[in-house]
Protein backbone atom coordinates (compact mmCIF):
# COMPACT_ATOMS: atom_id res chain seq x y z
CA UNK A 1 0.00 0.00 0.00
CA UNK A 2 1.52 3.36 -1.00
CA UNK A 3 1.80 6.04 1.50
CA UNK A 4 -1.17 8.12 0.10
CA UNK A 5 -3.51 5.51 -0.08
CA UNK A 6 -4.16 5.05 3.55
CA UNK A 7 -7.40 3.74 3.54
CA UNK A 8 -8.85 0.39 5.09
CA UNK A 9 -8.64 -2.86 3.25
CA UNK A 10 -11.46 -5.27 3.89
CA UNK A 11 -10.41 -8.43 4.69
CA UNK A 12 -13.31 -10.82 4.87
CA UNK A 13 -17.31 -11.03 5.12
CA UNK A 14 -17.60 -11.90 9.09
CA UNK A 15 -15.58 -11.12 12.19
CA UNK A 16 -12.18 -10.68 10.28
CA UNK A 17 -11.65 -7.24 10.87
CA UNK A 18 -12.48 -4.72 8.36
CA UNK A 19 -9.69 -2.33 8.86
CA UNK A 20 -6.24 -3.63 7.72
CA UNK A 21 -4.71 -2.69 10.60
CA UNK A 22 -6.81 -2.73 13.08
CA UNK A 23 -7.13 -6.04 14.81
CA UNK A 24 -15.55 -3.68 20.55
CA UNK A 25 -16.96 -1.46 18.47
CA UNK A 26 -19.33 -4.62 17.54
CA UNK A 27 -20.88 -2.47 14.70
CA UNK A 28 -19.91 0.28 12.20
CA UNK A 29 -22.92 1.37 9.94
CA UNK A 30 -21.82 4.20 7.56
CA UNK A 31 -21.58 5.05 3.52
CA UNK A 32 -18.44 4.93 2.51
CA UNK A 33 -16.22 7.06 0.35
CA UNK A 34 -14.23 6.51 -2.91
CA UNK A 35 -10.97 8.52 -2.25
CA UNK A 36 -8.35 8.01 -5.11
CA UNK A 37 -6.47 4.98 -4.79
CA UNK A 38 -5.51 2.27 -6.90
CA UNK A 39 -6.33 -0.47 -4.59
CA UNK A 40 -10.13 -2.16 -3.79
CA UNK A 41 -11.22 0.24 -1.38
CA UNK A 42 -14.15 -0.84 1.17
CA UNK A 43 -17.30 0.44 -0.60
CA UNK A 44 -15.78 -2.10 -3.60
CA UNK A 45 -15.27 -5.07 -1.55
CA UNK A 46 -18.96 -4.58 0.58
CA UNK A 47 -22.44 -6.02 -0.44
CA UNK A 48 -24.10 -3.81 -3.10
CA UNK A 49 -26.97 -1.60 -1.39
CA UNK A 50 -29.80 -0.61 -2.46
CA UNK A 51 -31.12 2.86 -1.47
CA UNK A 52 -32.58 3.12 1.22
CA UNK A 53 -30.54 0.08 2.72
CA UNK A 54 -27.74 0.24 5.17
CA UNK A 55 -24.06 -1.26 5.20
CA UNK A 56 -23.23 -2.46 8.21
CA UNK A 57 -20.30 -4.10 9.61
CA UNK A 58 -17.97 -5.23 12.94
CA UNK A 59 -15.28 -6.01 14.21
CA UNK A 60 -14.67 -6.06 18.03
CA UNK A 61 -11.68 -4.59 19.03
CA UNK A 62 -12.30 -1.37 17.08
CA UNK A 63 -13.31 -0.10 20.21
CA UNK A 64 -10.43 -0.56 22.15
CA UNK A 65 -7.75 0.06 19.34
CA UNK A 66 -6.41 3.48 19.75
CA UNK A 67 -5.89 4.32 16.11
CA UNK A 68 -9.70 2.84 15.31
CA UNK A 69 -11.39 6.58 15.68
CA UNK A 70 -8.97 8.61 13.96
CA UNK A 71 -9.20 5.83 10.53
CA UNK A 72 -12.84 5.41 10.57
CA UNK A 73 -13.17 9.45 11.14
CA UNK A 74 -10.69 10.42 8.27
CA UNK A 75 -12.55 7.73 5.86
CA UNK A 76 -16.13 8.59 6.47
CA UNK A 77 -16.86 11.20 9.54
CA UNK A 78 -20.35 10.63 9.16
CA UNK A 79 -20.54 7.07 10.25
CA UNK A 80 -23.13 6.19 13.09
CA UNK A 81 -21.16 3.48 15.93
CA UNK A 82 -23.18 1.11 17.65
CA UNK A 83 -21.03 -0.23 20.28
CA UNK A 84 -22.35 -3.54 22.54
CA UNK A 85 -21.17 -3.25 26.13
CA UNK A 86 -21.90 -6.13 29.25
CA UNK A 87 -20.71 -6.10 32.70
CA UNK A 88 -16.98 -5.75 32.45
CA UNK A 89 -16.56 -8.27 34.98
CA UNK A 90 -18.62 -10.76 33.36
CA UNK A 91 -16.92 -10.12 30.17
CA UNK A 92 -13.51 -10.78 31.70
CA UNK A 93 -14.37 -13.67 32.67
CA UNK A 94 -15.89 -14.68 29.40
CA UNK A 95 -12.81 -13.54 27.50
CA UNK A 96 -10.89 -15.75 29.77
CA UNK A 97 -13.24 -18.63 28.88
CA UNK A 98 -12.90 -18.41 25.60
CA UNK A 99 -9.01 -18.28 26.00
CA UNK A 100 -9.41 -21.17 28.34
CA UNK A 101 -11.50 -23.11 25.41
CA UNK A 102 -8.06 -22.79 22.94
CA UNK A 103 -5.02 -22.73 25.89
CA UNK A 104 -6.39 -24.97 28.22
CA UNK A 105 -2.49 -25.02 30.16
CA UNK A 106 -3.28 -21.00 30.27
CA UNK A 107 -3.21 -20.23 34.33
CA UNK A 108 -5.94 -19.77 36.78
CA UNK A 109 -8.21 -16.41 36.00
CA UNK A 110 -7.29 -15.25 39.54
CA UNK A 111 -3.45 -15.14 38.86
CA UNK A 112 -3.82 -13.55 35.69
CA UNK A 113 -6.19 -10.89 37.32
CA UNK A 114 -3.91 -9.31 39.94
CA UNK A 115 0.16 -7.84 39.90
CA UNK A 116 0.13 -8.79 43.65
CA UNK A 117 -2.48 -10.83 44.76
CA UNK A 118 -1.57 -10.06 48.79
CA UNK A 119 -1.57 -5.93 47.83
CA UNK A 120 -5.03 -6.60 45.94
CA UNK A 121 -3.31 -4.64 42.52
CA UNK A 122 -5.58 -5.44 39.65
CA UNK A 123 -2.92 -6.24 36.53
CA UNK A 124 -4.72 -3.75 33.92
CA UNK A 125 -2.00 -4.72 31.28
CA UNK A 126 -4.04 -7.76 31.43
CA UNK A 127 -6.09 -7.15 27.42
CA UNK A 128 -9.27 -9.26 29.33
CA UNK A 129 -9.29 -6.48 32.08
CA UNK A 130 -7.63 -3.56 29.97
CA UNK A 131 -10.92 -4.08 27.78
CA UNK A 132 -13.71 -3.84 30.33
CA UNK A 133 -12.27 0.08 31.35
CA UNK A 134 -14.88 1.80 28.87
CA UNK A 135 -14.58 4.77 29.96
CA UNK A 136 -11.25 5.73 29.13
CA UNK A 137 -11.87 3.96 25.31
CA UNK A 138 -14.85 6.20 24.93
CA UNK A 139 -12.63 9.34 25.58
CA UNK A 140 -10.56 8.75 22.67
CA UNK A 141 -13.56 8.27 20.50
CA UNK A 142 -15.04 11.67 21.62
CA UNK A 143 -12.01 13.40 20.11
CA UNK A 144 -13.37 12.35 16.77
CA UNK A 145 -16.82 11.32 17.30
CA UNK A 146 -19.92 13.53 19.25
CA UNK A 147 -21.65 11.43 21.68
CA UNK A 148 -24.61 11.55 19.50
CA UNK A 149 -23.06 9.69 16.72
CA UNK A 150 -22.30 7.08 19.15
CA UNK A 151 -25.31 4.43 20.33
CA UNK A 152 -24.21 2.12 23.17
CA UNK A 153 -26.46 -1.05 23.51
CA UNK A 154 -26.50 -3.12 26.59
CA UNK A 155 -25.26 -6.65 26.24
CA UNK A 156 -27.65 -7.83 29.29
CA UNK A 157 -30.69 -6.34 28.13
CA UNK A 158 -29.83 -7.98 24.30
CA UNK A 159 -30.53 -11.42 26.52
CA UNK A 160 -33.45 -9.80 28.37
CA UNK A 161 -35.08 -7.61 25.87
CA UNK A 162 -34.05 -8.27 22.34
CA UNK A 163 -36.83 -6.83 20.55
CA UNK A 164 -36.39 -3.12 23.12
CA UNK A 165 -32.41 -2.91 22.81
CA UNK A 166 -33.14 -3.93 18.79
CA UNK A 167 -35.98 -1.14 18.35
CA UNK A 168 -33.27 1.25 20.04
CA UNK A 169 -31.25 0.50 16.91
CA UNK A 170 -33.29 0.78 14.05
CA UNK A 171 -34.16 4.15 15.91
CA UNK A 172 -30.83 5.22 15.96
CA UNK A 173 -30.10 4.37 12.04
CA UNK A 174 -33.60 6.07 11.17
CA UNK A 175 -34.96 2.62 10.57
CA UNK A 176 -38.85 1.88 10.57
CA UNK A 177 -39.47 -0.71 13.37
CA UNK A 178 -39.85 -3.93 11.66
CA UNK A 179 -38.02 -6.14 14.02
CA UNK A 180 -40.27 -7.00 17.26
CA UNK A 181 -40.75 -9.07 19.92
CA UNK A 182 -42.32 -11.81 17.17
CA UNK A 183 -39.35 -12.23 15.65
CA UNK A 184 -37.57 -13.96 18.98
CA UNK A 185 -37.98 -17.20 21.11
CA UNK A 186 -35.59 -17.66 24.13
CA UNK A 187 -33.85 -20.81 24.08
CA UNK A 188 -33.60 -22.70 27.73
CA UNK A 189 -30.72 -24.56 26.45
CA UNK A 190 -28.20 -22.11 25.44
CA UNK A 191 -29.94 -19.40 27.94
CA UNK A 192 -30.68 -16.54 24.76
CA UNK A 193 -33.01 -15.51 22.64
CA UNK A 194 -32.67 -16.76 19.18
CA UNK A 195 -34.62 -15.44 15.95
CA UNK A 196 -37.68 -17.47 15.02
CA UNK A 197 -37.10 -17.39 11.68
CA UNK A 198 -33.45 -16.41 9.62
CA UNK A 199 -33.44 -14.34 6.88
CA UNK A 200 -33.60 -16.54 3.75
CA UNK A 201 -33.93 -19.87 5.56
CA UNK A 202 -37.52 -21.48 7.56
CA UNK A 203 -35.24 -22.26 10.12
CA UNK A 204 -34.71 -20.68 13.76
CA UNK A 205 -30.99 -18.97 14.33
CA UNK A 206 -29.44 -19.59 17.66
CA UNK A 207 -25.76 -17.88 18.34
CA UNK A 208 -22.99 -20.19 17.82
CA UNK A 209 -21.40 -22.96 19.87
CA UNK A 210 -18.93 -20.38 21.22
CA UNK A 211 -21.83 -18.45 22.96
CA UNK A 212 -23.33 -19.22 26.07
CA UNK A 213 -20.82 -21.33 27.66
CA UNK A 214 -20.28 -22.60 31.19
CA UNK A 215 -17.31 -20.39 32.78
CA UNK A 216 -15.01 -21.68 35.13
CA UNK A 217 -16.17 -21.01 38.62
CA UNK A 218 -13.59 -17.64 40.35
CA UNK A 219 -13.21 -16.92 43.82
CA UNK A 220 -16.00 -14.71 44.85
CA UNK A 221 -13.41 -12.81 46.20
CA UNK A 222 -11.70 -11.95 43.32
CA UNK A 223 -14.74 -10.98 41.41
CA UNK A 224 -15.61 -8.45 44.62
CA UNK A 225 -12.12 -7.20 44.10
CA UNK A 226 -12.79 -6.58 40.16
CA UNK A 227 -16.08 -5.69 41.32
CA UNK A 228 -14.31 -2.37 43.30
CA UNK A 229 -11.69 -1.52 40.89
CA UNK A 230 -14.32 -1.17 37.91
CA UNK A 231 -17.02 0.63 40.16
CA UNK A 232 -15.61 4.34 39.31
CA UNK A 233 -15.00 3.64 35.83
CA UNK A 234 -18.54 2.26 35.47
CA UNK A 235 -20.02 5.73 36.88
CA UNK A 236 -17.48 7.59 34.97
CA UNK A 237 -18.92 5.62 31.54
CA UNK A 238 -22.55 5.83 32.67
CA UNK A 239 -22.08 9.67 32.82
CA UNK A 240 -20.58 10.16 29.78
CA UNK A 241 -23.38 7.85 28.05
CA UNK A 242 -26.03 9.52 30.41
CA UNK A 243 -26.83 5.52 30.56
CA UNK A 244 -27.01 3.84 33.89
CA UNK A 245 -26.25 0.04 32.97
CA UNK A 246 -26.84 -1.45 36.55
CA UNK A 247 -23.13 -3.30 36.85
CA UNK A 248 -22.27 -3.88 40.40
Amino acid sequence: MGPRCRYPIAKGMRDEGFVEWVSEIDVVAAPLPSPPCTRKLPRDLMPRTLEGQITMEKTPSYFVTKEAPARISSMAKGTKLIVVVRDPVTRAISDYTQTLSKKPDIPTFESLTFKNRTTGLIDTSWSAIQIGIYAKHLENWLLYFPIGQILFVSGERLISDPAGELGRVQDFLGLKRIITDKHFYFNKTKGFPCLKKAEGSSKPHCLGKTKGRTHPDIDQEVVQRLRDFYRPFNMKFYQMTGQDFGWD
